[in-house]
């Protein structure tokens, strides 16, 4: 059962826009230091007021009145959006990884085992028929608007059809594409919902295993990543959002995971840190040459003064033997 929506607030919203001079001078009275006014419109306009205004939440005095603490320059709070920006890039990265290779478990898995390259358009594979017929009519639509495009033409020998156009203008029977093309279609969220209602528990378990994880954590991992990806896709803030979802904390030692249970507190695990951590362990087996905890390592160290306990990031979380392994190798994959 679908749980109920929170109740609306009760206020009307009634605050005026504001031109970028106007906006800067709020800044400016909250006592802000712009050093160069022109510099600090321009990214106001660029970024915009609103988009940067969580950025500058940490300098700021505690209270409601918004006012900076004495010294805190426009830069302090660019170095932070900087910092978050890339951040955002080095999570999609190691997302993207995790993505497809579930895609692949997926399909190479149910594929042979499930009935053939088309096994997702039998019925039996799957708990919830409404929710099959909802795959189902996602991917049909995806194929008729292709087919509503024009045709994808190659020019010279370097270009080429997408396999789906491939599919569609040269068989008829199936009217829609093996598993392979299929997944290819979906969105994270979607390719979540699909694995979630696989009939079979053994079939969980087989896609998790190739990710290093049990079915547990890979339906529990899943649906925070859609939350994180989400957020990197539109560039929202992340370095300390409040996500709703974490991923499921390891219990069986079989999974990679920290080797100090302190590193990952009741406070932390409501923080990106487990997330950062889920990923690492997942690329440890997916991608073991892999620099991606180096690279973590490095942009933390770029920006010195962001507060890691925002994101329940340890001061001394180098030092746990899970994030050593990872900062020693020197070279992606």
């Amino acid at each position: 059962m679908a749980r109920p929506p929170r109740p609306r607030g009760t206020l009307i919203y009634s605050k005026p826009a504001l031109t970028h001079d106007e906006l800067v001078d709020r800044w400016v009275e909250r006592g802000l230091e712009i050093p160069d006014r022109a510099r600090a419109l321009r990214y106001a306009r660029q970024l915009g007021y609103f988009r940067l205004s969580p950025y500058t939440i940490p300098f700021q005095r505690s209270g409601a009145t918004h006012q900076f603490r004495r010294g805190v320059r426009f830069d302090d709070v660019l170095d932070l959006y900087v910092f978050d920006r890339e951040l955002r890039l080095l999570v999609i990265d190691a997302l993207e990884r995790v993505e497809v290779a579930v895609r692949s478990a997926l399909t190479d898995h149910m594929s042979s085992v499930g009935g053939g390259p088309h096994w997702w358009i039998d019925p039996n594979h799957f708990r919830d028929p409404r929710r099959h017929g909802d795959l189902v009519s996602i991917v049909r639509k995806t194929c008729n608007d292709q087919l509503q495009r024009g045709a994808e033409t190659s020019t010279d020998e370097l270009m080429f059809r997408s396999a789906l156009e491939h599919y569609l203008t040269t068989y008829g029977t199936p009217e829609l594409p093996p598993s392979w093309l299929m997944v290819e279609t979906l969105t994270i969220g979607q390719l979540d919902a699909l694995i979630r209602n696989l009939a079979n528990k053994s079939d969980r378990t087989a896609v998790a295993r190739s990710l290093g994880i049990n079915d547990v954590l890979l339906e529990s991992w899943l649906r925070t990543y859609v939350r994180v990806r989400n957020i990197c896709a539109h560039h929202g803030r992340l370095w300390n959002v409040g996500l709703g979802v974490y991923p499921a904390i390891p219990i069986s030692r079989k999974v990679h995971w920290l080797s100090d249970a302190e590193m990952m507190n009741e406070v932390r695990r409501q923080r990106l840190y487990p997330v950062l951590t889920s990923l690492q362990s997942i690329l440890t087996t997916i991608s073991p040459n892999s620099s991606w905890s180096a690279r973590l390592r490095d942009l933390l160290a770029r920006h010195p003064n962001v507060p890691l306990r925002a994101m329940g990031v340890p001061d001394d979380w180098l030092l746990d033997p899970f994030w050593r392994v990872g900062t020693e190798r020197l070279s992606e994959d």
